[in-house]
């Protein structure tokens, strides 16, 4: 690569599969970890909004994990995207993005917007599927050939068969496959699988388990180089025609610093609150401030001089009694007077109680997990001014949680979306479930560091 608008032949594939569950986040870490092994530089990226597979991705690539979500983000973004995450902080060898549900499987009500196939005609990139030969013989050879006629702008360049029974079935399903002429590129028996722990939300977050989740990606490499021919997986990588599109550029997206000094922005890490994008500290950044991580479960304070708190989605449920046992950072929160910044998890932390577990108190609502999942993408409508937003302004977001607040809103909500109010907006906190990527709104960026002045 020689600058950031040239073109740049970087190596690039997408693993996918037909279905959820059928081992790309198995496949996909494993390739990072094996690749790496090799001493490449690897790149590691994830369709859809998901949080929790790019920490594994991260953990086997040893640089951050991306997303790439054509919703929350727009599509004319997502190669700009790609092309900034495998720059920084130096140039990858090879990227490999992990795909989200099923090829095909695109945003509800929007066909292909937004799925594997769609990042992967965005970025033009080979498709690499991930195939559960579970019960199925020679039938894989027919689901792999209209997985591949069903869009023929998507350039399947291979399969890695999973879950394979024997010797026999792998010799029976490789035979079917070359009568179809898609390369088998490796072979997973079922013995052989590698789970990582899961909970109700998905699998547990790498920072929760970060011992086992080391011996995970191990475990996983190993896996993978001893299945999998890394050779031919480079080879299709390379197939991929040049980016020719600039980076993406997070100075250029909020317009440059603010101005002023650079106020200080405490982010909320830790166990308890593990959800973030990459993007979000790029862009407060490029805006004018320092951002710094406090753990709500070991921090007594906030850091000195913090002008601004934003507090992302995790797992407090999980942690209700030991974030409600750190009663000093707890009443800090509450007594702040600068800007607050809250998404699901965070929302509930501000609120009275998660749980009968006492929380800061910062907004009168309390919380409790539920039996019901709320999940989806959301076009949603600032209903006031706030920290992040203009009345009015238009974002895209997503909710994933099973929990539930009481009351549902405030007096003055946070969002509209489907005619009905979420969140709240109080004095200078903005709550609510939604889950944006400033990638895609980069102004709230810009807004919080203007309103920490």
């Amino acid at each position: 690569m020689t600058g950031p608008t040239t073109p740049w032949a970087l190596p690039r594939l997408v693993v996918a599969a037909s279905a959820s569950g059928h081992g790309k986040t198995t496949v996909a870490t494993g390739l990072l970890a094996a690749l790496r092994r090799r001493g490449l530089t690897v790149s590691p990226h994830k369709v859809g909004p998901d949080y929790i597979d790019p920490g594994y991705h991260a953990l086997a690539a040893g640089r951050a994990g991306r997303n790439l979500d054509p919703f929350l983000v727009g599509a004319d973004r997502i190669a700009p995207l790609l092309r900034h995450g495998a720059s920084v902080p130096t140039p990858a060898d090879v990227a490999v993005v992990e795909g989200v549900m099923g090829l095909h499987d695109g945003a509800v009500g929007r066909g292909d917007f937004a799925s594997t196939a769609h990042v992967a005609r965005l970025i033009d990139a080979p498709v690499l599927l991930v195939l559960d030969t579970t019960a199925q013989g020679r039938s894989a050879a027919a689901l792999t050939l209209g997985m591949a006629a069903f869009d023929p702008t998507v350039r399947l360049g291979g399969v890695i068969l999973n879950r394979v029974g024997s010797p026999r079935h792998e010799t029976l399903l490789r035979d079917a496959l070359a009568e179809v002429g898609v390369p088998v590129l490796g072979a997973v028996t079922r013995a052989a699988e590698v789970a990582a722990p899961a909970r109700h939300l998905g699998l547990v977050p790498v920072t929760e388990r970060a011992p086992e989740s080391l011996a995970i990606v191990a475990a996983l490499a190993d896996l993978v180089e001893s299945t999998v021919d890394l050779d031919a997986v480079l080879d299709l990588a390379r197939t991929a025609a040049p980016l020719r599109v600039p980076a993406w550029d997070p100075v250029a997206a909020v317009g440059g610093p603010a101005g002023g000094d650079r106020p200080l922005v405490a982010v909320a890490g830790g166990l308890a609150f593990t959800f973030s994008y990459a993007e979000t500290t790029e862009l407060l950044t490029a805006a004018g401030a320092d951002v710094v991580t406090v753990d709500p479960l070991r921090d007594p304070a906030l850091p000195a001089g913090t002008r601004a708190v934003i507090v992302g989605g995790g797992f407090p449920e999980a942690y209700a009694e030991a974030l409600a046992g750190n009663a000093t950072l707890r009443a800090e929160v509450a007594a702040f007077d600068g800007p607050i910044v809250a998404e699901c998890a965070g929302l509930l932390y501000l609120g009275r109680s998660l749980d009968g577990a006492p929380m800061c108190g910062r907004l009168d609502l309390t919380a409790r997990m539920t039996g019901r999942l709320t999940l989806g993408y959301r076009e949603a409508v600032a209903a006031a001014d706030s920290p992040v937003a203009r009345a009015g302004d238009a974002v895209r977001g997503h909710e994933f949680h099973r929990t539930t607040t009481d009351p549902g809103h405030g007096d003055q909500p946070a969002w509209r979306w489907n005619g009905a109010a979420h969140g709240f907006v109080a004095g200078r906190v903005h709550a609510s479930y939604l889950h944006t990527h400033w990638a895609g709104a980069p102004a709230a960026a810009r807004r919080l560091v203007e309103a920490c002045r």
